[in-house]
């Protein structure tokens, strides 16, 4: 029942970012859908911010995780969709995403045209694993 995070030599080393490598035994997978910047009414929150959007994604990622028994600090693998991506917004959106929360994840970034409503900029995917049965 373990959380392996690796950064194998001949790959590039990000610490404290993302974890190239991460093997998971004996867990219980969680896997949320791709969580936007909208409030509990489904209302958009901070429009045209990306740091903003991810500051609120990372609040509905933290109550997801919560219904499933697990916390930011299981997650495994993340998965980010960003509109209009320039490598300057990567630093900002990982901010707020991780707000300080450690170990960092397997994490893939993805710029894309859009997502599924114009008002939102990110969208992030997220497994975790946890070592009891979910609720």
């Amino acid at each position: 029942m373990t959380i392996t995070r690796l950064g194998p030599p001949g790959l590039h080393a990000v610490p404290g970012l993302i974890s190239q490598v991460v093997t998971v035994t004996g867990r219980t997978l969680i896997h949320l859908s791709g969580q936007v910047a909208w409030d509990e009414h489904g209302t958009p929150v901070a429009p045209g911010d990306h740091a903003g959007q991810a500051a609120r994604i990372a609040r509905n990622i933290d109550i997801a995780l919560a219904a499933a028994g697990a916390t930011r600090a299981d997650i495994v693998k993340e998965t980010i969709y960003v509109v209009a991506y320039t490598p300057d917004l990567l630093q900002h959106i990982l901010d707020a995403l991780r707000d300080g929360h450690q170990p960092s994840p397997a994490s893939t970034v993805i710029g894309v045209e859009t997502l599924f409503a114009p008002d939102f900029l990110i969208e992030v995917d997220i497994v975790a694993a946890v070592t009891r049965p979910a609720p």
